[in-house]
This record gives C-alpha cells, sequence and structure tokens, in this order.
C-alpha cells in the first residue's frame, strides 16, 4: 500500500529540526520518500495549508481513567487516590476498562498523538491491550503493581508473588504483537504502594527481560514525606537503590526532587515525563523542567489520565509546559521547537523507539498526524514550531497515520466507532459512580 501527502509543511523533527515543503511518500508502514514531487500512491492526500509532524509520543497515560473524567476533582494526590481513583479503579470490568480505553485511544488519536505509555489498573489489563491492538494504536502497556498500602481496596490488594506472575504472563503474551507496535512495561504504581521485594523484582525482571519501567516518582511532598518515612531515602534515591533507575525506566512527574536527585537521574540516563496540567490540578507543584534539561536529562511529556486533567491533548500539555517555565525563569526558557521536541523524538527516545517513529526520516515508520494551520486562531504562521505550540488545538488534526495505515481521515475515526464508543463510556461510567 502507498500514501502521498502532498503540498504539505514538513516539520520533520530530524536533527537539524528541518522544515521542508513538499511531498512525503509512504510506502507499506513506512515513510520512503520527502520533500520529493511528481510521485503517485494508490492514496493521495492534499496537506495544502497543513503541517505534517511526527505523531506525539505521550509517555505517560492511565487508559483505564477515562471514563473518571470529572469524578475526582479538586482533591490532593493522596485524597485524590483513596476517595476516588481507587474505589473506581477496585470496581472496574472487562467492559468498563475495555470502553474506558477505547475512549481514551479515539481521544488521543483525533489530538495528533499515535503512540503512548500507559499505567493501566491491577485488573484486566489483556483487555486494554486487545483495544489497543483493535484500534490501530501503538502503545506501551503496563499492569498496575500494588502489594502494599493504606486504604486500598481489597480488589486492588495483591501478594507479591501474584502480581509478578501477571505481569510476566502479559508480558509473555503481548509484547512485540503487531509488528512490534504494542509492547509490555513493567508499572509498579509507586514507591509507597510497593514493597521492597516487589520494586527489587521488577528491577531484575525489566533488566533481563529488555523491558521498561513504568513508574510515579515525587509527585507529590506528602508522598516524598511517606518515602522517606519508610525507607530513609528520598524518592529518587530510594529506586536507584532498587534499579529502578536508567536508560530503560520512564519516571512520572518528578516535581519535587534534591540536588542529589537530580544528579541521579543524570549519572543514570533516568527518563523523566512532565506532567504540566496534572500537576497543576492536584496542586502538586512545578517540576523543575529548565534545570533538568540544563542537566542533559531526558525529559517528555504526558497528560496523565483524564481523572486529573480531563483532556489528554498534546497541545495543552505543550503549551502549558512552556509557558510554566517562562514565568519561573524568564521568557527565552524552553521555547516552541524544544517543547516540540519533548512532544515527538524526545518522547520516542524514551520509549526506546527513536530509530522507528518521532521524527519525519525516510525509512522510519509513518506515524504521523496532518494539522491544519490555516485557521482563524493560528493566522499568520510566521514559525511553524511556534503555531504548532502556541496556537493549534486538538480540533486542527485532520489526518493521523500509524504504521502507514490511515486512523482518522478528514477528522473522522476509521477504527473506531466515534458514537459508540462515547454511549459505551457514559453507560459504564454511570455504573462506575454509584460506588461513590
Amino acid at each position: 500500500m502507498s500514501i502521498l501527502i502532498k503540498n504539505g509543511t514538513l516539520v520533520t523533527m530530524d536533527q537539524q529540526s528541518s522544515i521542508v515543503r513538499g511531498d512525503l511518500l509512504i510506502i507499506d508502514e513506512r515513510i520512503a520518500e520527502i520533500g520529493g514531487s511528481g510521485q503517485t500512491a494508490e492514496t493521495v492526500i492534499d496537506a495544502d495549508g497543513c503541517a505534517v509532524i511526527p505523531g506525539f509520543v505521550q509517555t505517560h497515560i492511565h487508559l483505564c481513567q477515562t471514563i473518571f473524567r470529572g469524578a475526582a476533582d479538586d482533591l490532593a494526590l493522596i485524597d485524590w487516590l483513596k476517595q476516588r481513583v481507587w474505589p473506581m479503579e477496585a470496581a472496574h470490568t472487562v467492559t468498563s476498562i475495555a470502553a474506558s480505553a477505547r475512549l481514551g485511544i479515539a481521544e488521543l488519536i483525533k489530538g495528533g498523538t499515535t503512540c503512548a505509555l500507559t499505567m493501566e489498573t491491577v485488573n484486566h489489563t489483556a483487555e486494554v491491550f486487545k483495544v489497543v491492538e483493535e484500534t490501530g494504536f501503538r502503545a506501551t502497556v503496563g499492569k498496575c503493581m500494588m502489594d502494599k498500602g493504606d486504604e486500598v481496596p481489597h480488589a486492588l490488594q495483591e501478594q507479591t508473588e501474584r502480581s509478578i506472575e501477571e505481569s510476566i504472563a502479559l508480558l509473555e503474551e503481548w509484547h512485540g504483537k503487531a509488528g512490534g507496535r504494542i509492547r509490555y512495561c513493567f508499572a509498579p504504581r509507586f514507591a509507597i504502594s510497593c514493597t521492597r521485594e516487589l520494586l527489587e523484582k521488577v528491577g531484575e525482571l525489566a533488566r533481563t527481560r529488555g523491558v521498561m519501567i513504568h513508574t510515579h516518582a515525587s509527585e507529590n511532598r506528602t508522598e516524598c514525606e511517606l518515602v522517606q518515612e519508610e525507607s530513609g531515602l528520598r524518592n529518587i534515591t530510594y529506586l536507584d537503590s532498587l534499579g529502578l533507575t536508567g536508560r530503560h525506566v520512564a519516571l512520572a512527574h518528578c516535581v519535587h526532587l534534591s540536588v542529589d536527585e537530580i544528579e541521579t537521574l543524570k549519572t543514570t540516563g533516568t527518563n523523566v515525563v512532565h506532567c504540566p496540567s496534572s500537576n497543576l490540578k492536584l496542586g502538586s507543584g512545578i517540576a523543575p523542567i529548565a534545570k533538568l534539561l540544563e542537566e542533559g536529562i531526558s525529559v517528555s511529556l504526558g497528560a496523565d489520565g483524564a481523572a486529573c486533567n480531563n483532556r489528554l491533548d498534546m497541545f495543552t500539555e505543550m503549551r502549558t509546559a512552556a509557558l510554566l517555565q517562562k514565568v519561573l525563569h524568564g521568557p527565552e526558557v524552553l521555547p516552541a521547537n524544544r517543547v516540540l521536541r519533548m512532544a515527538t523524538i524526545d518522547g520516542a527516545r524514551a520509549l526506546g523507539l527513536d530509530a522507528d517513529i518521532g521524527s519525519i526520516e525516510a525509512g522510519k515508520r509513518a506515524d504521523l498526524s496532518i494539522v491544519r494551520l490555516d485557521r482563524l486562531h493560528s493566522t499568520p504562521v510566521r514559525d511553524v514550531a511556534s503555531a504548532l505550540v502556541y496556537s493549534a488545538e486538538a480540533v486542527d488534526v485532520e489526518t493521523v497515520i500509524i504504521d502507514g495505515r490511515v486512523v482518522m481521515e478528514d477528522r473522522k475515526l476509521l477504527t473506531v466507532d466515534e458514537s459508540e464508543t462515547i454511549a459505551n463510556a457514559q453507560a459504564e461510567a454511570e455504573t462506575l459512580i454509584k460506588i461513590l
């Protein structure tokens, strides 16, 4: 199969952040030619007036929480978990979690996100994998692991060995499926909900199995205090002592960090995931992103879950990330092109996928979004990166391609029935909310 995208502004995100005016040819699942003209293909898409960008890569998402949208507002992290999110996660069924995942993926695709790193809940993670496979989305998915914690609902309380066994079973069934589009990661929730034994085993298994670790760290001051009380160490130092740092590890949030912890992140090559909207809404704080980038630490972006953000929109995350650092450190900090890299190639690199996705380069997999920039709110376009970060909105995404397959065309989802997805999600959410 071949697809020709004509007359677009190709925002490549290659090493030089090259911008090319011209055509882009896709053959099967890969990018074959950039910037040529006069080509033909089975499918032709006119991108005049549009930016053609690498699909966004969100590195911290909870698909299982999409139908919790609006049910856990105005609470700090620990109360948010204990009073709202954990009870609803415990009540999930195979049908509710599938409805939640499908709703989340549909929203992600419509906003130009083609790949995500997701942490699900303790139960029914296989249903999320099935939805990822059906929708054509690209994701690295992990079953949440929790073998410790106060006020945890019974359905989320795990035995250490059972948690590990279930995680390994999912890894063996799903990792590498759909031509590598689907991958597994170990996803211990955070230090205060996992025993030392579990975390040490996860650190060992991730290295021997060659998969990622995805967890939360240093999001909230109370969380940090609890970790220090229990372990005698600061959060990042504790995780490092157990083998949960390195290039294969993604730590979501990292809002409250000491100088020594920043040095640990730097020396180990650990990936930080910045979730600015979630951190603001939960009142957690503002992560020291300018400092982390200055130190050469990998930073990518994620919306987190709809329960603590209410939308899964990378355009919002890019804009918010930039504005927060500017108000703290000055307007020169975190320019548009740097933020756009965080949302694309830096996210791909954090997932170990930068050889395949995250930039528009010949030979890479065709994960692309076509974004209209000839709208009232984005005209005139003087700088394409600026327009994408500061002016564009999710509704400007017209067409999305994943692995060379068109999954949205002219705002119409092709792998998800949008009306049915909304109706099912609403019905399942109304059932879940009754438990609160």
